[in-house]
C-alpha cells in the first residue's frame, strides 16, 4: 500500500497489521506501516497561533516533530497527559515529502491483524467522530475498532499548519 494513498475499506486485502490505541474510551487503529515509533508523553513545546488540536512540537533526535492531539481533532477536549498517554510517531507522504507527525493517544494497546472480511464501512452516524475520518470498522470478539484514514484525519490544510509549526519551532 502506498503511503501517499488514503486507506479505505476497499484497500484492505487479506490481513493487514494495525496499531490499536485508545482515545477516550473508544478503540482506534491505523496501519502499522505508518508507525515509526511510540514515545512516552514528554515535554512538548507550545507554538503560538496554531490550531487548538496541535499541542506543539517535540525534539526527536534533532528533528522538530509537530504533535497533534487526536481527541481534540475529533472535537473532544484536549488530552490531559496521564500514566499511559503516548505519542505515536507516524510518517505520511505529502506532496513528495515525508512528514513525521506525533499523535497524542490515551494508551497504546496492541498490534492487530485485521482481516478484510472483518472490516465494514463506516456507519453514517454514532461513531463520535466525522465519518470521513474512518477507513472502516473492524469487528472482533469484543466489538469494533475504528480504523482511521490518516490522510483525512490530517487533511492537507492540517499538514500545512503542522509544517508551519515545524518551521516556527526551528
Amino acid at each position: 500500500m502506498n503511503l501517499s494513498q488514503g486507506v479505505t475499506s476497499a484497500s484492505f486485502e487479506g490481513s493487514v497489521q494495525h496499531l490499536s490505541f485508545r482515545v477516550r474510551k473508544a478503540r482506534y487503529a491505523l496501519p502499522i506501516e505508518l508507525v515509526r515509533e511510540i514515545l512516552e508523553y514528554g515535554h512538548v513545546t507550545g507554538v503560538p497561533m496554531m490550531p487548538e488540536c496541535i499541542h506543539g512540537v517535540i525534539n526527536l533526535r534533532g528533528n522538530v516533530v509537530p504533535v497533534l492531539d487526536l481527541a481534540a481533532r475529533f472535537g473532544m477536549e484536549l488530552t490531559i497527559p496521564g500514566n499511559r498517554t503516548c505519542i505515536v510517531i507516524i510518517e505520511l507522504e505529502v506532496n513528495d515529502t515525508h512528514q513525521r507527525i506525533g499523535l497524542v493517544v490515551d494508551a497504546v494497546d496492541a498490534v492487530l491483524d485485521i482481516d478484510s472480511a472483518n472490516v465494514e464501512p463506516a456507519p453514517p452516524f454514532g461513531s463520535g467522530i466525522r465519518t470521513d475520518f474512518i477507513a472502516g470498522m473492524a469487528r472482533d470478539q469484543v466489538g469494533f475498532t475504528i480504523v482511521l484514514d490518516m490522510h483525512r484525519v490530517l487533511s492537507l490544510d492540517d499538514l500545512l499548519d503542522l509544517g508551519q509549526a515545524t518551521a516556527q519551532a526551528s
